[in-house]
């Protein structure tokens, strides 16, 4: 066989970092991380992106030298995507602030609301259940995290741990503290009000669940192999007949039924920020599936039935 020259340049600079002399017409772009691991340790694989062009996208793992657009003396560009964490540890930090940060003003801290107001429980009984579902949703996450999701990206950049974190965290304690108030005033509709919404984020959370499962079963361990995902027998799945993110809508469920729960203004601003990022993570989840399946239903939408 006809044996492959790899220059690879570094994209900003154009310097050349490296010539791997001889490397076979079958190498993948992850073979090719690793030989230039072994060059730069410090650069581990899951921190380098390489792409044919210094402007274009990262190629894949999986894909092929000889497949590339390149000849026998291929020119690659390397950037420096920084320091990563492992998806499963970045969930397991997201998720675990707000589960603890509620605790702190569902149990009134002294430093929360005054001395006068501490460790007293709410009047109110919609508080307690509040509470119940907030820990609820939180736990549950952790939990999918741990034992049901698989990520097709193994990593990401460390500084972006941050920024989620201020997310999370600080809706957690906005809404929370709101919530937990000493002049906290219950729903407008009293039991009514509480009992719909209650069932509505039961629902959203079971429907959530299904699909997290549903999409995790399509994906064998360590595959980054992408497939259209169909309704099961379980009949929180049949959203997929009309949308391509059912978990996201789910999720979105799930908060408009916390906010008809509370009645609470904070809990709504949050939803409606849910809602406009996972519209987006929809839209571009669905514009992928239309790239790479010619066969992929029609009827779907992104993340609302025959809206959006």
């Amino acid at each position: 066989f006809v044996s492959y020259q790899v220059e690879i340049l570094d994209w900003k600079t154009k310097k050349q970092l490296c010539f791997l002399d001889k490397v076979e017409p079958n190498a993948t772009i992850r073979e090719i991380r690793l030989m230039f691991h072994k060059l730069y340790p410090r650069w581990y694989p899951a921190r380098q992106s390489i792409k044919l062009d210094p402007k274009g996208k990262s190629l894949r793992d999986e894909e092929i030298l000889q497949h590339l657009p390149v000849g026998t003396t291929a020119t690659l560009y390397f950037k420096d995507l920084g320091p990563q964490i492992g998806w499963t540890t970045v969930f397991l930090i997201e998720y675990t602030g707000p589960l603890f940060i509620y605790f702190l003003f569902y149990f009134r801290m002294p430093f929360v609301y005054g001395l006068d107001e501490r460790f007293t429980s709410s009047p109110h009984p919609v508080v307690n259940l509040a509470c119940i579902c907030h820990s609820f949703h939180y736990i549950k996450r952790l939990i999918e995290t741990v034992f049901v999701h698989r990520f097709s990206h193994g990593t990401m950049p460390l500084r972006n741990i941050v920024k989620n974190c201020l997310y999370y965290w600080g809706f957690a304690a906005w809404l929370a503290y709101y919530i937990n108030h000493p002049l906290y005033t219950p729903p407008s509709y009293g039991k009514k009000q509480i009992n719909f919404a209650v069932i509505m984020f039961l629902l959203c959370e079971a429907g959530n669940f299904s699909i997290h499962v549903a999409l995790s079963d399509l994906r064998r361990k360590g595959s980054k192999t992408r497939k259209i995902p169909y309704p099961t027998k379980n009949p929180f799945t049949w959203l997929f007949f009309f949308v391509s993110c059912p978990n996201y809508t789910y999720e979105v469920g799930t908060w408009i039924s916390f906010t008809i729960m509370t009645q609470c203004v904070p809990v709504g601003l949050f939803t409606l920020l849910c809602f406009i990022q996972m519209t987006i993570w929809a839209k571009d989840k669905h514009c992928t599936y239309l790239r790479e399946f010619k066969d992929y239903p029609s009827l779907r939408m992104p993340i609302i039935p025959f809206l959006l």
